[in-house]
């Protein structure tokens, strides 16, 4: 017996000390660093905070849309020879967008705020109101939209029209900040504020910079031994990130919703409309013969004859009408045309990037004194923001042919260049406006960097613009009564989530 003990204690010192060195020098546990072996989150080791297995929160209204590749373009004849959205390839990350458009009641909401926020500045609550002039037609009797389509309960449901792009961008800027303050009220790090006023009002990026304290409730206890509690950070996975419009890729690939029409990667069908088959009617047997979307289905009519109305709407519908497609978004076709982030060029589909195609960036930094402290935010709360010199961008990524004065051009080759006199080294404040410009004769047109995409058909267009892959542009100023805009948002971390 002593003998075999003796033999075998070797055996189990070896396994003891192989065990004990994985956990020291290996991979180590989640609870500590496996670059330094050091403890996560304790204070006696420098508390270093780390929050693990972390997946992020569907905000409020929002649909996760899983990314994945698709062919992005047109799937119907070009009628309008505009030669500007020919078939990719490409792929799209995962994001979350929202189940509808933006309502009525919504975009309500919001003016209410500023109004109640913002008592000081009354022009910021006036430059959001959404023009209701829109309805007004000279040959047309639209009188009654104007004054009652966007305030009367009855129309709460329905698509909020008359926006602009710049007014919509606005709303979602909005609508992250009171995402994160009611998150951070929930997670009682903050009590409800119903009295701010002016610059002193909940922004996310400004609390995050320390210049927002508001009615703190409670702050989380800091692992840091020389503090004992801190504000919330980014790490903290708590804030959002911010609601934005979609990209057009985003838009599309959403509408298109191949989840429903695919086997193991293999599309079986590719569609012409967010549903299946090349019919505007549903082909359900409860259901059969039911338009899918609202739109104009000829000359003159736009809602049928009396008794069986075919889409049961003469101009917008309730944001929930209808049948959801396969990512459960509702109206994708149909109802309003939808704004999207991108600045329109014909010639995108060439030249936008094979993941997340995008076409419109303009990279920003927050502005900092000479002392490196961030600014002091402005006098709606907000931070400063300053854009990054394209020329740092050219050199960054080294591309060889862009138009670094206005990067959002993409390849020179392609501005137009008819008098050889003419400085194009200029520095020219007109942006992308200047490629047009033919010496004393002007060469008018709307593409430049105000015009922006807007994709899906309304309840005015003809089927063809139903078609997920349609596009059209229009100045990010204008208005109209048959569109609107949904808000998107990032998703982090895993596509699908575990």
């Amino acid at each position: 017996m002593n003998i075999r003990k003796v033999k075998s204690l070797p055996v189990i010192l070896v396994g003891f000390l192989f065990i004990t060195s994985c956990g020291i020098f290996g991979g180590g546990s989640k609870n500590e660093s496996s670059t330094t072996g050091w403890a996560y989150n304790e204070p006696e080791f420098g508390g270093f905070e780390v929050i693990d297995g972390f997946e992020q929160v569907t905000g409020p209204g929002l649909v996760l849309i899983e990314g994945g590749t698709f062919t992005m373009g047109r799937v119907e004849q070009d009628v309008m020879y505009n030669w500007d959205n020919m078939p990719r390839r490409v792929t799209v990350s995962s994001f979350y967008m929202d189940e509808t458009e933006v309502r009525n009641v919504d975009y309500r909401e919001y003016l209410y705020w500023m109004s109640r926020v913002y008592v000081d500045y009354p022009e910021v609550s006036r430059r959001a109101l959404p023009d209701t002039l829109v309805w007004r037609s000279p040959l047309g009797y639209n009188e009654p939209y104007v004054k009652y389509y966007f305030r009367y309960p009855s129309y709460n449901e329905y698509p909020i029209v008359g926006v602009s792009w710049l007014q919509a961008n606005d709303y979602c800027a909005w609508r992250s900040d009171r995402v994160n303050e009611k998150v951070l009220i929930d997670e009682g790090i903050l009590n409800y504020d119903p009295n701010q006023i002016n610059e002193e009002n909940f922004n996310t990026e400004a609390y995050l910079a320390g210049q927002y304290e508001g009615l703190v409730n409670q702050n989380l206890p800091s692992m840091d031994p020389n503090k004992e509690e801190r504000r919330v950070m980014l790490e903290d996975g708590i804030l959002l990130p911010r609601y934005r419009l979609p990209t057009e890729a985003e838009w599309e690939y959403a509408a298109i919703a191949l989840i429903g029409n695919t086997f193991e990667e293999r599309v079986y069908e590719r569609r012409v409309y967010p549903w299946d088959g090349h019919y505007l009617r549903n082909s359900h047997r409860k259901s059969r013969g039911t338009f899918m979307a609202n739109f104009s289905r000829g000359r003159g009519d736009l809602m049928g004859v009396a008794g069986n109305l075919n889409d049961n709407a003469s101009i917008t519908a309730p944001v929930k009408s209808y049948w959801p497609n396969d990512n459960n978004l509702y109206c994708m076709a149909g109802n309003v045309s939808e704004w999207v982030q991108d600045v329109y060029r014909p010639m995108s589909h060439e030249e936008v990037d094979e993941f997340n195609p995008f076409r419109g960036n303009i990279f920003m930094t927050v502005a900092k004194n000479e002392d490196g402290t961030i600014t002091e935010k402005d006098s709606l709360g907000r931070l400063r923001y300053v854009e990054i010199n394209p020329s740092r961008v050219a050199g960054r990524y080294n591309y060889q042919k862009a138009d670094y004065r206005n990067y959002r051009d993409g390849d020179v080759l392609s501005s137009l260049k008819p008098d050889d006199n003419v400085d194009w080294n200029v520095e020219d404040t007109g942006g992308s406006g200047r490629m047009y410009t033919q010496g004393t004769n002007d060469f008018n047109t709307l593409i430049n960097d105000n015009a922006r995409v807007y994709k899906g058909g309304s309840w005015r267009d003809k089927p063809y613009w139903l078609t997920p892959g349609s596009r059209r542009f229009l100045d990010q100023s204008v208005s109209r009564d048959d569109l609107g805009f949904r808000c998107a948002m990032i998703r982090v971390g895993s596509p699908a989530g575990y």
